[in-house]
């Protein structure tokens, strides 16, 4: 359950808003490389870190239609731990993930010979351009976070994983040197240890890892990292 924490200093911590990221895997080759995008320099949230593509719900995201439907433990690891849960909440955290996704690399995830999706305002409205619903079949929950309560901006983020074959399209000029992310790189485990990650993008991407060895569809405790007293902590849902 969410909680308002004072930090040391006695300042009420900020209330961690929900979001969601996607974990893209290419499996392709020998060794797994996965997608990460280099925050600009301007941010205040993680400037100059490699991240995952994600970022914060959107009201819109709870009515988007969507291709499939959620397995029952991963809606049950959704709604686990949450404030005022629901099974609508769960799938538009799943939808918040490929939204963020497009936004920030201009991949659209989902299946593209279905038709043209009604598009739930604006912010879905590519999706319906390119004929491409959003695929709630595509996508593995595997980890939660939330941000330390130190930070002036905190997210319950939660991590998705599907696999690069779950592309349906890609669209030019989503980054670049004015853009969110100024660069998108697709890279291996060993090769991310060079790049500037945040310690818990490190800890998520283990977590993948070790999912990816044990199979994403299967029924396992989702990791979910919190800070308690400084440090983090891996929790189980």
């Amino acid at each position: 359950m969410q909680v308002d924490i004072a930090d040391a200093a006695g300042r009420r911590a900020v209330r961690p808003l929900d979001a969601a990221s996607l974990v893209l895997v290419d499996r392709s080759g020998t060794t797994p490389r996965f997608l990460l995008g280099r925050r600009h320099t301007r941010h205040n949230f993680m400037p100059d870190f490699m991240v995952f593509p994600g970022g914060r719900l959107e009201p819109a995201d709870r009515h988007m239609r969507v291709y499939g439907s959620l397995s029952a433990h991963t809606e049950r690891n959704l709604m686990a731990m949450t404030v005022r849960p629901s099974a609508a909440k769960a799938r538009a955290l799943l939808l918040c993930a490929i939204r963020e996704t497009f936004e920030e690399t201009g991949i659209l995830v989902g299946e593209a010979d279905l038709g043209d999706p009604p598009a739930s305002g604006e912010a879905w409205s590519a999706f319906a351009r390119h004929g491409v619903f959003p695929s709630a079949e595509a996508l593995h929950f595997v980890a939660r976070a939330i941000t330390p309560p130190a930070f002036p901006r905190r997210f319950d983020t939660r991590f998705f994983v599907a696999d690069a074959s779950a592309v349906a399209k890609t669209v030019d000029g989503f980054f670049g040197p004015d853009s969110e992310l100024v660069e998108v790189r697709w890279l291996t485990a060993a090769e991310t240890q060079a790049e500037n990650l945040a310690e818990i993008t490190r800890a998520i991407l283990r977590e993948v890892n070790l999912r990816l060895e044990k199979g994403l569809e299967r029924d396992l405790p989702v990791p979910f990292f919190r800070e308690r007293r400084g440090s983090w902590f891996r929790d189980e849902i």
